[in-house]
């Protein structure tokens, strides 16, 4: 039965194909004649599409290999404000990456000054021909996005190109509110977001993503010789430079940890405080949490040991935990 089945519908389709080959041959009618204005549109409109398919791929891969985590938090957004995040994101690995791929701040310096023509150029309407560039223009035009909140991740990250340790924890989250927040704010405003209680939330959790992320990049850092934990709590415990550079395990080293730890899980508590007056419809833009608390979490189970091979391990977990939360639509 089955055989027969599928010997009608080879014929069928056999019968098929012959009768529009001669309905092809047959009938000029159904011959389609472009002129060459409409071919050139045609390969014009081909070309068009092909860029920015291709703008928009270099900013899912950039996102993808040197943020994981804002990558996955992304996906899970509403469709009409995915592809705006991750050119938001893509334009924030772009700065965060010039202090360390430049030998000479001088360099560094001439790439954030491309960054701040680029962003001028953007809200006049000729971005340059660069992927990212092209991806935060459709985003603007899209989502009307402020500049001022790119301008200043700009300015800071150039301000943080000197290459030192925060001189307190007051200074790390100046600089985490500047850059961190700053991107939230946009990331609001790209899910179409206006609420003063959803921006106090994205002013907390900003400087919590800027002190864990600090705490998470502090064996990479101490590897290259540099510390940029705040001065005035390493020199509360007595914990030196060279201690970090050598990777001590020592409780003084973990009193340092503790305490700018500590002050990421309040400002945690501080963001989660307004939960009840945010619209549901901000909740996406502050996934982020998931991987903050979980970072926390794993640095109290061993005893804020920094260095701790199991903090340098991504959690497995963390996409379905970021699931679970969009679901609940909780932060």
């Amino acid at each position: 039965m089955a055989s027969g089945i599928s010997a009608k519908h080879g014929l069928l389709t056999t019968k098929c194909s012959v009768f529009h080959s001669l309905q092809r041959k047959i009938l000029p009618q159904a011959i389609c004649i472009q002129r060459p204005t409409e071919v050139r549109c045609l390969r014009a409109s081909t070309n068009l599409t092909a860029e920015s398919q291709h703008n928009e791929k270099y900013c899912i891969d950039i996102v993808r290999s040197r943020d994981y985590d804002g990558f996955v938090s992304s996906l899970l957004l509403p469709e009409d404000a995915r592809r705006s995040s991750l050119a938001l994101r893509a334009f924030n690995v772009e700065l965060a990456q010039v202090k360390n791929s430049v030998s000479q701040k001088t360099i560094g310096l001439m790439r954030m000054q491309f960054w701040k023509t680029t962003v001028e150029e953007i809200y006049r309407d000729d971005p340059p021909v660069q992927p990212v560039s092209a991806e935060l223009w459709r985003a603007v035009k899209k989502h009307y996005l402020t500049k001022r909140w790119m301008l200043r991740i700009i300015s800071e990250r150039e301000k943080d190109l000197e290459d030192r340790a925060y001189r307190n924890l007051q200074e790390m989250e100046a600089y985490s509110e500047n850059t961190q927040s700053s991107l939230l704010y946009l990331l609001l405003e790209s899910l179409g977001v206006k609420d003063v209680h959803a921006d106090h939330a994205a002013s907390h959790i900003g400087k919590a993503q800027g002190i864990v992320t600090c705490l998470r990049a502090t064996p990479y850092n101490s590897s290259r010789r540099k510390v940029y934990l705040p001065m005035d709590i390493c020199m509360l415990h007595r914990a030196s430079q060279e201690d970090f550079i050598r990777g001590s395990r020592e409780q003084n080293v973990r009193d340092v940890v503790y305490d700018i730890a500590s002050q990421a899980h309040v400002h945690l508590q501080h963001a989660r405080s307004f939960s009840k007056n945010i619209p549901a419809s901000a909740f996406p833009a502050f996934l982020q949490t998931v991987v903050l608390e979980d970072y926390l979490q794993r640095v109290r189970q061993v005893d804020f040991d920094v260095f701790h091979p199991s903090l340098q391990k991504r959690n497995p977990l963390i996409p379905i935990q970021l699931y679970i939360r969009s679901w609940k639509k909780t932060y």
